[in-house]
């Protein structure tokens, strides 16, 4: 267990989904993975659950004790984690060597900016030998409305200065911005953050009484220069991996399949070869370190995908899919097939010997 990820956001940003597709993906590359839900408030885990929070203290059971609000009640959970670090300790201990640690935070934004618990409860994993990072998850919709965006580049940076993590900001479903409306510029310079002096015009128009103010914090943000997002959509494959690779790079993680599972399908032996033919450590540590190449590493592509050609891409994916099942389909028939004809065969050897 010496690597995992810390996952926090404003709610509803899909922290759950999120390590719900995380698990299902590592599920199918045969990557073991563990999470850890912290939201005492989180009835419906979508995700199987290795360590439930719940199982320690309840919110609704201390907004009932101690007459708190849910705020409050959620600071007192994470005081209370806090206070009990061997609880969450000694489960982790019971987890398997090899496994990747999801930690599925509560949403009140306060816990990964500036209340202490949280950033002394990572302290301790990181201690004890875990190299975690953080991913931020932000709603994607936040980059159509100027101020919306500016406020998201402020809570970003302050997570990343309170956390003091490797951390990675996500703009999530990234899939369903076109519901909200034309972006003023393209997606690059949200992610990238840009020059950040042209949306002068854009909150002058919004709130011309604050003008200075925000480009005050627009030059606080760039002065600081840390901001900067991926993109996500869950139910995309490609964006998922795309965003473990860049995690992955982030934390200094490289995979390695446990000579258990087998050789993977669609790949070559390469065991019985002379030791300068076989994959290497060099290769694996340079792929790893190098840049970040794939369907979704390009902004740009994120962009046309999306955006600017999304019922063109959604046309196509739905023609390969059905390929895909066709060909599913083809297989299994000829399994079949195979069948009939060992029992043919052997029906008729047993007539032939009697």
């Amino acid at each position: 267990m010496p690597f995992g990820e810390v996952v926090c956001g404003s709610p509803g940003s899909g922290k759950s989904t999120y390590c719900y597709g995380k698990h299902q993906l590592f599920t199918a590359l045969n990557r073991p993975i563990a999470i850890v839900n912290l939201d005492p408030a989180n009835e419906n885990i979508p995700y199987p659950c290795a360590i439930d929070i719940a199982s320690l203290i309840k919110l609704d059971d201390v907004m009932n004790e101690f007459g708190l609000g849910p705020n409050g009640g959620m600071l007192y959970c994470m005081e209370y984690l806090e206070a009990n670090y061997d609880w969450l300790d000694d489960r982790l201990k019971e987890l398997d060597k090899d496994d990747y640690v999801l930690f599925d935070l509560p949403g009140q934004v306060e816990l990964s900016t500036n209340h202490p618990s949280v950033k002394n409860i990572i302290k301790k994993l990181t201690k004890s030998g875990v190299r975690l990072a953080a991913v931020h998850l932000c709603d994607a919709h936040y980059v159509t409305d100027a101020s919306k965006f500016v406020s998201v580049l402020m809570l970003s940076l302050r997570a990343m200065l309170h956390l003091e993590l490797p951390h990675v900001n996500v703009l999530s479903k990234i899939d369903l911005i076109q519901q909200y409306g034309d972006l003023d510029f393209n997606l690059d310079f949200y992610t990238e953050v840009q020059d950040l002096s042209y949306l002068e015009n854009l909150l002058t128009q919004q709130s011309p009484r604050y003008a200075a103010l925000n480009m005050a914090i627009c030059s606080l943000i760039e002065d600081y220069g840390l901001v900067g997002f991926e993109t996500l959509a869950v139910e995309d494959k490609e964006s998922m991996l795309h965003l473990t690779h860049v995690i992955d790079k982030a934390t200094g993680c490289v995979f390695v399949p446990p000579t258990s599972v087998g050789q993977p399908p669609d790949t070559i032996d390469a065991s019985d070869k002379p030791s300068t033919q076989r994959p290497n450590t060099y290769s694996l540590m340079t792929s790893a370190a190098g840049a970040i190449r794939g369907p979704r590493s390009d902004v740009r592509d994120v962009q046309e995908r999306w955006i600017d050609a999304r019922e063109e891409w959604d046309a196509w994916e739905k023609v390969q899919w059905r390929k895909e099942g066709m060909q599913v389909q083809e297989q299994e028939a000829r399994k079949k097939n195979k069948i009939r004809e060992r029992k043919s065969t052997s029906a008729k050897t047993e007539t032939a010997a009697t």
